[in-house]
């Protein structure tokens, strides 16, 4: 279980003209398990095959623990890999695919066959042991090659490039579930990359947003959900996204339009900004009751668990998340409030400041 430190690595496609990932400093640490999120093209994958070795980087060095491993082809690694689609010898059956990694190494007899089993058990595959790969399906296949990669005890890293997407998704909930409960047993250093959120935030320690080839903002779920650093986290992370709002700030309020929502909480310069609030923070109040915006409604999403108000303020969309069966209508105005704590300002879209109460008032 190593750490696995990228010291100024960089790589692009074309001789420097853009990078597919800009030049990074980063750190891994042992035994934590990460996911990479990020839209596809953003270099989730480029970024994993440089720490895996299949990619040498344009620049810059890649260190498991203190030994460079830069030049080193991925065998020499000791790390375990597993991809998009199914990997796997299918005339071997699956008790053969999940031992080879093991007898490839010499391990033991004994050793190969406790460890095949009890990967087996944790994913499901108890009844398919003595089956040929090849009749199975491609997400019962992707599932044996999901335990390939994890079977091996002492690795350095283990490293999943988007290991889910060919699996049935009333499968994947308990796979994830499996997956958090094999690395607990194993510890090691785990690599996941992945475009979907709900996969990153359930399954990692930390995760760390990927957008256009750079490292926007790492953290626990909580705190990526709670209080992005970024814009893109904001947006990319929860369903749906962050509210993203033009404001100006004079002297120290803060106003949507004409309307004030309330001041800054640290010393900011005059000059526009954008407020960043998430839906599930949004109030819809009687109108004075609190700073606010006004604003129109547009339409009603009726989820089951709750329902979805978008509405228009100062030609901006925004939407409030609200308990389910709410009483609003199409193209009723209301007064929709911001609680200061769960606010924030943008500039350059890099967080920059937050809300704070107007003249004491719009504590939520």
């Amino acid at each position: 279980m190593a750490d696995i430190r990228l010291e100024g690595v960089g790589h692009s496609y074309d001789g420097g003209r853009t990078w597919a990932v800009k030049p990074t400093t980063w750190t891994w640490r042992g035994s934590r398990a990460y996911a990479l999120l990020g839209p596809s093209g953003c270099g989730k994958t480029t970024l994993l095959n440089i720490i895996s070795g299949l990619i040498t980087p344009t620049e810059g060095r890649v260190f498991f623990d203190d030994r460079d491993v830069t030049g080193v082809p991925t065998a020499g690694r000791n790390i375990a890999q597993v991809f998009q689609f199914p990997v796997l010898y299918e005339e071997m059956s699956v008790y053969d695919n999940l031992a080879f990694p093991l007898r490839n190494r010499k391990v033991p007899k004994q050793e190969v066959d406790r460890r095949v089993r009890e990967v087996s058990r944790l994913l499901g595959l108890d009844q398919v042991l003595g089956r040929r790969s090849r009749r199975l399906d491609a997400g019962r296949q992707q599932i044996v090659s999901l335990g390939r990669g994890l079977v091996r005890s002492q690795v350095a890293a283990v490293l999943l490039d988007e290991p889910l997407t060919v699996v049935d998704p009333a499968l994947k909930w308990t796979l994830r579930s499996k997956l958090k409960e094999i690395h607990r047993d194993t510890g090691h250093t785990l690599v996941y990359v992945t475009h979907d959120q709900t996969e990153a935030l359930t399954f990692a320690d930390e995760v760390v947003v990927l957008n256009e080839g750079a490292i926007v903002q790492a953290g626990e779920p909580s705190e990526l959900f709670l209080s992005p650093s970024h814009e893109f986290v904001g947006h990319f992370i929860g369903s749906p996204g962050m509210n993203m709002l033009p404001a100006e700030i004079a002297g120290d309020v803060v106003r949507v339009g004409r309307e004030e929502v309330g001041t800054v909480r640290e010393p900011l310069p005059p000059g526009p900004v954008r407020i960043g609030v998430r839906p599930e923070f949004v109030r819809i109040t009687p109108a004075g009751a609190s700073p606010g915006v006004t604003a129109r409604v547009t339409g009603i999403d009726r989820m089951g668990a709750y329902d979805l108000v978008h509405a228009t303020a100062s030609e901006h969309r925004l939407i409030a998340k609200t308990e389910a069966g709410c009483s609003y209508r199409p193209d009723a105005v209301e007064f929709l409030h911001f609680p200061a704590d769960r606010t924030f300002l943008f500039r350059d879209q890099v967080r920059c400041g937050s809300l704070a109460p107007l003249n004491g008032r719009g504590q939520a």
